[in-house]
């Protein structure tokens, strides 16, 4: 017996007593002796009689059977064999899975987006629809992205040949994509250790306002100093620390005249990306012991200052503001676009990164499960950093006899840097709170890096085996150098003015419209029928009609709404005092399309060198191929005759 070179395991079924017996020490005898005889070619076996094709795991799993009963009659043996490429690597927990796609999922975005997307569209009336977007969108596509990377066993590149292979650009466009997002995500983490060694002293420098990047607005306040008053012309030695000393935008006028790389951010960034390059190199097996720390500790640190934030004086005053329903918010439709928004920027579906950590599970693993419990997760944690963001700005607003509207007028990563390092300062023990939610911020973000990263490094790795494969760890060293040198332009002195473009025109438009195409066509292409008998075949039971009508019918509706509002209202770029001219825009949707274009450049070269008529051109096009020794890594049921 000789099919492969290489076998697994070998099991002989229906042989019957005596007879049974003896054929099965005859075919372990050829066997053991398999390399002294001459085999008749990978398609046959020893005796001459030819194998079948390889069979699908559902077609081997009843395939143990006799072909006759009488002595001497033909017989079914089933020969499992693995493939000649090394296993596919595992999760060595199923934690470690767990862990990773939380820590992606839960970012920075869940801390300082939510809650100001929250209290500006209507407070407690705004969970109505974001709940809303998470059943009917969000969860669904979640749920699709874990099934398809846990059945196919593939990255986001080489996975669309198993579902429609001219959709293959649109893992190329996840990749660039991927980079885009490590050019200027990893610099707000520079930003955070920045603080971070800042805050290594009794007093902490954004507390004070004789340092030399003061200017004479910088109004000195604590709690204790009841004759300082705050005027509309009052600034924060907060503001100041952050804006002058860490950013240095004051250097710089605008996107047209960057100014020079800050040599002490450059540094932050390289220890940075040094300790996400020794926490990948090696695979999800390190990457999967890292997250216990970094998965972890963020909800420690939520915690405590969930309960420090509920003992100062005005908290309730940020609670209320939180949470009071404002109905009549409901009826316009920003807070719906808001809510479709947040909650697919959340959970993250369309990044690849679902998919590669996904197949790494086994294949029998409870996707679906999964799927709830991250989400709901994912969804609960942006709930409670609400409660710890405004229970600060309340006793922000006490301090300053403001509105809580007043002092939370600051979005995105202003909220953090300025608003929470502010009242960290004026605590007791601002020292040891600095010290923990700065670390907590940079947990934050290394794990959603991580599970970044790791989405490229399965793709390219997938797709190129034999190049790549064995060479992993200069692979990845590669990809983060390339990454460093991309992000240099945000740690000019204008460089905060990269980021926001960045995060408004180069990722967000573009993923959109590529889970657009995804949701398309692995509903419409590849059929939900197909879809929903390959999450039969691995969980042992076939989504439920809800998800069916989900997947066809409502998730394309849903990122139709945000894709079109969007081009319908683009957004109003501005940064501090800087109003973003004409040209940044256009500058923002060219980044946007670069890594958009891949999907027609990609559809039209398979077209064009794919063989036939354009008819059958186009047929094959969107046929699934195969799964032979390139698909899915898992074991081969072979059936093959025997006398």
């Amino acid at each position: 017996f000789q099919t492969r070179p290489l076998f697994s395991r070998l099991s002989i079924s229906s042989w019957k007593e005596q007879e049974s017996q003896e054929n099965g020490r005859l075919v372990a005898d050829s066997v053991a002796e398999k390399g002294q005889k001459s085999c008749s070619g990978p398609g046959q076996v020893s005796n001459g009689y030819p194998s079948t094709s390889p069979q699908s795991p559902r077609e081997g799993a009843g395939a143990g059977t006799d072909r006759g009963s009488t002595p001497g009659a033909f017989r079914t043996l089933v020969v499992q064999q693995t493939s000649l490429d090394p296993p596919r690597e595992t999760w060595s927990k199923k934690m470690d899975f767990l862990l990773s796609v939380i820590g992606y999922a839960v970012d920075l975005g869940n801390v300082w987006r939510f809650p100001y997307i929250c209290y500006q569209n209507g407070g407690g009336a705004f969970l109505l629809p974001y709940m809303l977007m998470a059943v009917f969108g969000g969860v669904p596509l979640f749920y699709m992205e874990l099934a398809l990377g846990q059945f196919h066993r593939s990255g986001c590149i080489s996975i669309w040949k198993h579902i429609c292979p001219i959709f293959k650009g649109i893992g190329f466009a996840i990749c660039i994509i991927a980079l885009y997002i490590a050019f200027y995500y990893n610099t707000i983490m520079a930003w955070a250790l920045y603080y971070l060694l800042s805050s290594f002293r009794a007093t902490l420098p954004w507390t004070t306002c004789n340092n030399k990047w003061n200017t004479p607005n910088c109004t000195h306040y604590l709690s204790t100093d009841l004759n300082v008053s705050w005027t509309d012309n009052s600034i924060s030695p907060a503001e100041e620390f952050y804006i002058r000393q860490v950013l240095q935008v004051h250097l710089s006028p605008g996107l047209h005249q960057l100014g020079w790389v800050s040599w002490q951010l450059a540094l932050c960034l390289l220890f940075i990306f040094t300790v996400v390059y020794f926490s990948i190199w090696k695979g999800v097996k390190t990457s999967g012991k890292v997250v216990w720390v970094t998965a972890t500790f963020p909800y420690l640190v939520l915690l405590i200052l969930l309960i420090r934030g509920a003992t100062l004086p005005g908290a309730w005053r940020g609670v209320v503001f939180y949470l009071k329903p404002d109905w009549r918010k409901l009826l316009t439709t920003s807070v719906w676009l808001d809510a479709a928004a947040q909650i697919f920027f959340s959970l993250g579906p369309g990044f690849g990164v679902l998919l590669a950590f996904a197949s790494y599970n086994p294949f029998h693993n409870n996707c679906y499960k999964d799927a709830l419990v991250t989400s709901s997760v994912n969804c609960l944690t942006s709930f409670l950093s609400g409660f710890v963001i405004f229970t600060v700005l309340g006793y922000m607003a006490e301090m300053r006899q403001q509105g809580v509207e007043t002092v939370a007028k600051d979005a995105g990563p202003s909220l953090l840097f300025i608003i929470y390092a502010e009242a960290i300062a004026n605590m007791p023990a601002a020292t040891f709170f600095a010290i923990i939610f700065f670390l907590m911020i940079i947990m934050l973000g290394l794990d959603s890096t991580f599970a970044g990263l790791e989405g490229v490094i399965t793709a390219m790795l997938d797709e190129f085996p034999h190049l790549l494969a064995r060479r992993r760890e200069w692979f990845v060293l590669g990809l983060v150098c390339v990454c460093y040198l991309g992000a240099l332009s945000t740690l000019t002195y204008g460089g905060a003015f990269v980021v926001k473009l960045f995060e408004e025109y180069a990722t967000g438009p573009a993923v959109i419209t590529v889970v657009f195409l995804e949701v398309i066509a692995v509903s419409w292409f590849y059929g939900t029928t197909r879809f929903c008998n390959d999450v039969q075949l691995m969980l042992g039971f076939a989504p439920g009609v809800f998800w069916r009508v989900c997947w066809v019918a409502i998730c394309p509706c849903f990122l139709l709404f945000i894709i079109g509002s969007f081009l319908a209202f683009p957004p109003e770029v501005r940064l501090f005092d800087y109003l973003y001219p004409f040209w940044t825009t256009v500058l923002g949707y060219c980044i946007g399309v670069s890594s958009f274009i891949c999907v027609p450049s990609y559809m039209v070269y398979h077209l064009v060198t794919t063989k036939g008529t354009f008819k059958q051109r186009l047929l094959k096009s969107i046929t699934p191929e195969a799964s032979g020794s390139s698909g899915p890594q898992r074991d081969t049921t072979v059936i093959t005759n025997a006398v």
